[in-house]
């Protein structure tokens, strides 16, 4: 049994375990499992709702602190609603949003579809950094030969990236974040003339990406962080 749980595969999670050695925490995959202390009491996979109840039931934390990422919306709601149900004080780790003048002058959506969906009004090169979970919307709405797609270098994602139909030449498997610089050099390699993101927060380097684009005159697609409804205590 651990005392404190954490549903982290963030940098924020990776913060709390770091600053809890004792604590227990659940990350989606292998990749996340390596990048936290090996002697770390991890528990690797996705959890459904269910799953989780009898998780947090096995290890009767006096704790749990949600560090999911801020588009895990459903995650975010299972945590809410398991510790609800067995009394378990909740911390939600929220990540702030990067302020700038620069968020203006992108375009802003709702989804993963009405970012697409807004892409086809755009001629040129697009860049997905959105990961890899979602490749398959953009490739029903947008041609394939369109996209470039920047995920993580992991077995799953390249698996996602052939599924949705995306070519090999154009996957950039690589762990970011990414330096300004860095960013800039492929948007001028890839002849990019349109760049999707989520609004990350500063530990995704959003303002690195997004400023870089804009220099250039890039269209910039940002999908907005989803609305969380939980009761939980935030920090």
């Amino acid at each position: 049994m651990a005392e404190l749980v954490i549903f982290g595969g963030t940098a924020e999670g990776r913060q709390a375990a770091l600053a809890h050695p004792g604590a227990a925490v659940c990350v989606t995959s292998a990749y996340a499992r390596e990048l936290l202390p090996a002697d770390a009491y991890v528990r690797v996979g996705r959890l459904n709702a269910e799953e989780m109840l009898a998780f947090l039931q096995k290890e009767q934390p006096k704790k749990v602190i949600d560090a999911t990422h801020p588009y895990a919306l459903q995650a975010t709601a299972n945590i809410a609603v398991c510790c609800r149900t067995l009394g378990i004080p909740l911390e939600r780790v929220s990540r702030p949003v990067t302020p700038g003048a620069w968020r203006q002058e992108a375009q802003h959506v709702a989804s993963p579809e009405a970012a697409a969906r807004a892409a086809l009004k755009i001629r040129g090169n697009i860049l997905l950094t959105t990961g890899s979970h979602t490749l398959s919307v953009y490739t029903a709405i947008l041609p394939p030969e369109r996209l470039w797609a920047r995920v993580l270098p992991t077995t799953e994602a390249l698996g996602l990236c052939a599924a949705a139909g995306l070519p090999s030449a154009h996957i950039i498997a690589m762990q970011g974040p990414f330096s300004a610089a860095f960013n800039a050099a492929l948007y001028d390699q890839l002849d990019i003339a349109c760049m999707i993101t989520k609004d990350s927060g500063q530990p995704g380097g959003v303002e690195e990406k997004v400023l870089p684009a804009l220099q250039r005159d890039i269209h910039v697609i940002m999908i907005d962080r989803p609305k969380e409804e939980t009761c939980a205590e935030k920090r």
